[in-house]
Parts: C-alpha cells; sequence; structure tokens
C-alpha cells in the first residue's frame, strides 16, 4: 500500500509541478522575446548607450543591450564567415538596442503600442521590430498548455483516491472479523478507528516523504542538465508541490480509512461473514 500510494503521489506532484512552472514557463519565454529598436545611421556611440539608458528605466524594460554598428559588423562577418563592408565598402548596419520586456507587456497589443511612443518620443529611432506572429503563438499556446494541465489534475486527483481507497479498502477488509469482534466487547467507534487513522497516518507520511525525495531529485536533474530551469521552476515551486504532496498524502489515506472503517462498523455480523 505505501509503495502504490507513493507512486500516486509521485504522479500528483508532477502534474501539480508542471502547473505551478507552466506561469513562469510562460514568463521565462515572453520575457526571452527580444524587440529590437533600429537608430539613425548618423547616431553615434555616445548618444546610442544614452538612449539605451533612458530605455532601461522604462518601467515596462526588464533588460537592454546596446549593440553598435561595429559590434554588428563584427558579429554578422562571424556568422556569415566574411566581412560585407569589404565588397560594399561602407558598414551597411545601423546601431540597435534590444529589448527585453517584462512579460505582462510582451503580448501584440502593448508591443503596438509601445512602438508607436518609441518612434514618436525619440526622433533617433527608425524603427521597432519584433516578432508579433511569434509572441501571438506563443501567448495562444502557453494558454492551451495550462488548462490542458489544470483538468489533467483534476483528473489525476480523482484517480489517485480512487486508487487510494481502493488500497486502503483491501487493507481494512482483510480486518473486518477484528473489527466486528471489537464491536461485541463493546469498543467505541474511536476506539476502533483509532489505529486504522494512525496506520494510515504513518502510510501517508512515509509516502508523502518518499515522493518528495524523488520528486526533488528530479528537479536538480533538471536544474543540472537543463539552463534555465531555475528560472521556471524555483524554490517556491518546489514548496508548493512538497506541501501538496503532503496534503494529498495524508487527506486521501485518512479519508478514504475512515469511510472504509465505518462501513464495516455499520454492518452486522451476516453481512459481514456474507461479503
Amino acid at each position: 500500500m505505501c509503495i502504490s500510494t507513493t507512486m500516486v503521489l509521485v504522479l500528483i506532484g508532477l502534474v501539480v509541478l508542471s502547473v505551478l512552472a507552466t506561469r513562469n514557463l510562460s514568463n521565462y519565454v515572453r520575457e526571452h522575446l527580444a524587440v529590437t529598436v533600429m537608430l539613425n545611421e548618423d547616431v553615434t556611440d555616445i548618444a546610442g548607450k544614452r538612449l539605451s539608458h533612458q530605455l532601461a528605466s522604462l518601467p515596462y524594460v526588464k533588460q537592454v543591450e546596446y549593440i553598435s554598428k561595429e559590434q554588428a559588423l563584427k558579429e554578422q562577418t562571424e556568422a556569415m564567415g566574411s566581412d560585407p563592408s569589404e565588397f560594399l565598402g561602407v558598414n551597411p548596419f545601423v546601431a540597435t538596442i534590444e529589448m527585453h520586456l517584462f512579460s505582462d507587456f510582451a503580448n501584440a497589443d502593448s508591443l503596438s503600442r509601445i512602438a508607436r511612443q518609441l518612434k514618436k518620443k525619440h526622433k533617433e529611432v527608425v524603427e521597432v521590430a519584433y516578432q508579433e506572429d511569434l509572441t501571438d503563438r506563443v501567448n495562444y499556446n502557453l494558454q492551451r498548455v495550462s488548462i490542458v494541465l489544470l483538468v489533467l489534475a483534476v483528473l489525476l486527483v480523482i484517480i489517485s483516491y480512487s486508487l487510494i481507497a481502493n488500497s486502503v479498502r483491501l487493507s481494512v477488509y482483510s480486518r473486518r472479523f477484528a473489527i466486528h469482534t471489537m464491536k461485541l466487547v463493546g469498543a467505541s467507534w474511536g476506539f476502533i478507528r483509532k489505529p486504522f487513522l494512525q496506520r494510515a497516518l504513518s502510510i501517508g507520511l512515509i509516502a508523502a516523504v518518499l515522493a518528495s525525495i524523488f520528486l526533488v531529485a528530479i528537479i536538480y536533474a533538471l536544474y543540472s542538465y537543463q539552463p534555465g530551469a531555475d528560472e521556471v521552476i524555483t524554490h517556491l515551486e518546489m514548496a508548493i508541490t512538497i506541501a501538496s504532496v503532503f496534503f494529498f498524502g495524508l487527506f486521501i489515506t485518512l479519508v478514504c480509512t475512515f469511510f472504509s472503517v465505518n462501513k464495516f462498523l455499520r454492518m452486522t455480523a451476516g453481512e459481514i461473514y456474507k461479503i
């Protein structure tokens, strides 16, 4: 029973963790979508850096990076394997500022409004480029994933309750004659239920501890092999997941045991021998 309960709690923990991490994943993806601010050709590095500092102070901007014309030329030369200025005679690139916005502003409406404001307020800005289709697609897909995970979480809790309840019923069923004997000698229902509830509490605690250890091991493995995983699954999500595992482990085992014992307490001797 302890092993089966542990496996069920691991599944519950994984779904709870996935639901919690989806919100952080949504923020992580949206905050890593770059908004490129293209500047005039005659903008100096001093003016460009000054503008980048001004943009960094805006409430919706999380991070900015100024890329000079020389740096852009160097990066493209390394990427293409040849220097385009050699056959063009001039540096074809302009200075740009790459912005990363806070997740609440990384949507099509906000980006469109921000682009208009920047071009209107700063004469150095020629164009504001961002992947509008990608932004909408990311937001849409993450919303769908969130809904699916929530539905899956509800279904899994129902299934988990049924699995643990069946294990508890079998355990109590094997001791149905002991329950009836205690009734015959005048033991109260509370006295009869007590050892069953204590055993259920022990099983729930042990299963929750084992499931928590397994989940923490999975999370730290993700930290080791997947860069950026610590931004998606923080210690807060870990704590909530472990708390959920302990809650479901104790709640389901205790509730199932309580009702299973009560079922046999209400039975007469004839009914017990017939089942």
